[in-house]
């Protein structure tokens, strides 16, 4: 089944209430007031190839970038599932883009999809004179919500309320949270993927190691807990960096390049880019490791608090979510291609962070001219 999605396709039958991915899926943010530092835009093709070893049921879901906003384009989506069907849907709550495949007893079924994305760098001056960058009530209740794996009560409101016991405005607070996540945690290599974000367990067991999906998702939480609006944003490493971080990028065959930022809305601004991980991740693997003294790891640091460069690509927002049609039950959050293969009857779900044996490859290619 061949199909070509460019701004609109039809919603996919499900005993699950989900949008069809149409106009609105590409409907800028118009909360977000970021200023760009380079007005270059960059254009990339990213590719997802999935090959399942399976001649039973099995289901595939992959996401699909919906974030448009004036860091980020997405232009155009086309994809084709051998032996099955296809279609793009979209999350309820956070309007995630999920390409949903069914296959029922293809011999080694194949699904590829293929979006075009156009990405410049962004940054947030501070030091400017607000504007009028206000987030709706809707808004405001969602990003200060709990999560599944972002309780803002507890341990994580304690927390968040010793850590800005100095400071008062919304954007010291927020720069307070990211400090004392970039001076206490650290960038555990031995954590599968991008991690799990379940905070509660990171605080209460004092163990604060972990990657991006842990780092990030716990600077949200604490913000969430006293009140800051903060989300965590899901996507993936597209391009190398040109600001001589090399573990800062990646190029090519970008399969296991997932990554999550994070932003906070500041009233008058927008939301504002920050990636306390990415600070860990310079302190672990640039040079053979480095300290936080470090030259580079302060410039990173300093950078990485209002901007971001953007050889990354921005798929969602989304939290505790349900794929339609699985019946495996709720996600953390939605990064990665998920799949379950149905044997003797059960279904069961396939391990995304093992892209040998679920058999997916995902490559990048800038488009130049």
């Amino acid at each position: 089944m061949d199909r070509r999605s460019f701004l609109k396709t039809s919603a996919i039958a499900s005993a699950v209430s989900f949008a069809p991915f149409g106009q609105a899926a590409f409907a800028a943010d118009t909360a977000n007031t970021t200023t760009t530092a380079n007005e270059q835009w960059r254009t990339f093709d990213i590719t997802t190839r999935v090959e399942l070893n399976s001649t039973g049921a099995a289901g595939v879901w992959l996401p699909i970038p919906t974030v448009n906003t004036d860091y980020q384009k997405v232009m155009e989506t086309t994809f084709k599932a051998e032996g099955g069907k296809a279609q793009i849907v979209q999350d309820p709550k956070y309007g995630a883009g999920i390409l949903v495949a069914e296959f029922s007893g293809a011999e080694k079924p194949v699904i590829e999809v293929t979006t075009r994305v156009m990405t410049r760098d962004r940054a947030v001056d501070l030091a400017a004179a607000p504007g009028g960058a206000e987030l709706t009530s809707a808004e405001r209740k969602k990003y200060t919500a709990a999560t599944d794996l972002l309780p803002t009560d507890g341990i994580v409101r304690q927390t968040a309320k010793e850590i800005t016991k100095d400071v008062t405005t919304d954007v010291d607070r927020a720069r307070a949270l990211y400090e004392w996540i970039v001076d206490n945690t650290y960038r555990d290599a031995k954590v599968r993927g991008c991690g799990v974000g379940d905070i509660k367990s990171m605080l209460e067991s004092k163990n604060l190691g972990g990657k991006c999906g842990d780092l990030n998702a716990l600077f949200v939480g604490l913000a969430r807990s006293i009140g800051i609006p903060a989300r965590d944003v899901y996507g993936i490493r597209v391009a190398d960096s040109k600001l001589g971080y090399k573990s800062l990028g990646k190029s090519g065959d970008i399969t296991k390049a997932q990554h999550c930022r994070a932003e906070f809305h500041l009233a008058g601004y927008g939301w504002v880019p920050v990636d306390p991980a990415d600070v860990r991740k310079v302190v672990l693997e640039e040079g053979g490791g480095l300290p936080l003294t470090d030259v580079k790891v302060e410039a990173a640091r300093k950078r990485l608090f209002g901007s971001w460069e953007m050889n990354w690509l921005a798929f969602n927002y989304a939290h505790d979510v349900q794929l339609p049609g699985d019946v495996k039950g709720k996600i953390g959050f939605f990064m990665y291609p998920n799949a379950t293969i149905t044997e003797d009857g059960k279904p069961a779900r396939v391990d995304s962070l093992d892209p040998d044996n679920f058999k997916y490859k995902i490559t990048s290619r800038e488009i130049v001219g």
